[in-house]
């Protein structure tokens, strides 16, 4: 990072940090603290609740899941929508008319204060687990873009967010919570438009999709009724629905957002604004990964993408394993970049026999990449058992890094 990232870093999070603070300076009470008030409006709710569950998680690994699996993910959310229409008719007006704070004070006056408790402490245990999660994203991309240790980082990200939460309270999270959004959508708008400016500039995009086609990249919807398909549409559609329903009507981390608002309107709203826009952001940033899919098949990725622990890992290695994968990989890419260079000339002017045959040679040539990359995987093992090897997380980062003009780091 140059010195002209920390000052935009630095600027955007203090400038977020200062509007939240002005717009809740006058905010003293513990109702404000916990609730909010009626000047949060339905787009403010809509953001917040959208960022809430859209954490660094989203647009950190789930490029790279489209990088290494494809479009396909995108399916788990097909059955939110209908999820938010079924929070909007039923949920949202419950919990207005019983002027509940909570999802488990609303079980605390259907059953009885053990329930009300059981909820909340189950919902306490789930949330810490996945915060860990949540923090865990932002700190690797902290600790790749500073050089700092992961585990440090991982510590004073989650101080820094425990501060961040207890000073502010409700109504500041949800209206930082809409500018930091629109910092991240716009964000990945642009690492879009820099991924499609940097490919070669005799690829045509119509013929990068068609290559992220070939490579089995553009799998978006799987009617298959096959349970052991990972993900398809029956199941998006089904089970994407009950976890949906479950998670936006009773986890109190969303249910605290929409009741934020003062009506019955402004939180159905913001929850329809989320049901109309959650699933395009979801295939836009999948769509991004699989344009840095294919910009790496033109530009030469890392061997392996956690380059920290490769390079610590190459420091001891003295039998030259790291060095003869590389080479092979080296090879493999190289031939692969002519064989690429026949499928987009087959896409222009050969005929079928020829595209057939180009398509075949990439292919191969994609199946050796990964072969390599796996016997790499595993000789990390074996230099640290301890070593999670997934490196999908990395991908995205990587070309942020590398490829993203200072300032927009």
């Amino acid at each position: 990072m140059s010195w002209i990232d920390y000052v935009v870093l630095i600027g955007t999070l203090s400038a977020i940090a200062l509007y939240g603070h002005w717009r809740t300076r006058r905010d003293y009470d513990l109702g404000h603290y916990l609730h909010g008030d009626e000047t949060i409006r339905w787009g403010t709710i809509g953001l917040s609740v959208m960022a809430t569950q859209a954490s660094a998680v989203t647009f950190l690994s789930t490029p790279g899941q489209a990088y290494e699996s494809g479009m396909g993910f995108v399916q788990n959310y097909f059955g939110l929508p209908f999820a938010l229409l079924v929070v909007c008719a039923v949920f949202i007006p419950i919990y207005h008319r019983l002027k509940v704070i909570t999802a488990y004070e609303y079980l605390g006056q259907r059953f009885d204060q053990k329930t009300r408790l059981l909820g909340a402490f189950l919902f306490l245990v789930q949330r810490g687990l996945s915060a860990g999660i949540t923090i865990y994203a932002p700190a690797i991309i902290v600790s790749a873009i500073l050089g700092w240790n992961l585990q440090l980082t991982i510590l004073l990200c989650g101080l820094s967010v425990l501060i961040y939460t207890s000073v502010g309270g409700t109504k500041a999270v949800s209206i930082t919570g809409k500018w930091q959004m629109a910092v991240i959508l716009v964000g990945m708008a642009i690492a879009f438009g820099m991924i499609v400016h940097r490919l070669p500039r005799s690829l045509s995009l119509n013929n990068a999709f068609a290559i992220a086609g070939t490579l089995g990249k553009l799998n978006a919807v799987n009617f298959s009724f096959n349970v052991n398909e990972r993900y398809t549409f029956w199941s998006g559609l089904l089970g994407g629905f009950f976890l949906a329903l479950s998670y936006f009507g009773t986890d109190q981390s969303q249910v605290q957002r929409y009741l934020a608002g003062g009506s019955i309107t402004g939180s159905r709203f913001g929850l329809l604004f989320n049901a109309v826009l959650k699933v395009p952001m979801q295939f836009f940033i999948l769509l991004t990964g699989v344009m840095v899919f294919v910009f790496f098949q033109f530009e030469k990725p890392p061997i392996f993408f956690n380059q920290p622990a490769y390079e610590e890992a190459v420091r001891h290695d003295s039998a030259g394993e790291f060095a003869a994968l590389q080479a092979r990989y080296d090879a493999v890419f190289a031939q692969k970049q002519k064989d690429l260079g026949g499928l987009t000339n087959a896409m222009e002017t050969g005929g079928q026999g020829a595209l057939d045959s180009a398509k075949q040679a990439v292919l191969r040539g994609q199946e050796e990449i990964q072969k390599i990359r796996g016997e790499v995987k595993e000789t990390l093992k074996s230099y640290n058992p301890q070593l999670e090897t997934k490196d999908s997380d990395y991908v995205f980062i990587t070309f942020v890094l590398h490829y993203l003009p200072h300032g927009l780091i």
